[in-house]
């Protein structure tokens, strides 16, 4: 993942961000070097299907919330890989726009 420690903090203190994810297990919905928009989100805006930059294990993903149980969400990517359940404390944003 693209994502540095100054932009999760820049989206923590509600700021949008842009990166550049890197990998293949997102394709085709974000490609290989393709540039994101990351917004802030909140716990009631997200919804199954959303992608989401978030920290799974120590390890920082752009990947879909697959599951939601009450306040804890399941992250996997787009090819039916599970990543695991997170809270909301989490997830640092929704991505927002995608450009190839």
């Amino acid at each position: 993942m693209d994502a540095n420690r100054f932009q999760i903090a820049a989206l923590q203190r509600g700021e949008t961000v842009q990166i550049r994810p890197h990998g293949n297990s997102m394709r085709p919905k974000v490609c290989d070097g393709d540039l994101v928009t990351v917004s802030p989100c909140t716990a009631a805006s997200l919804k199954r299907g959303d992608i989401v930059l978030v920290r799974v294990r120590r390890q920082v993903y752009l990947h879909l919330i697959r599951a939601i149980e009450g306040e804890r969400y399941l992250i996997g990517n787009n090819h039916g890989g599970i990543n695991g359940w997170v809270g909301t404390d989490n997830i640092y944003g929704i991505a927002t726009r995608v450009e190839k």
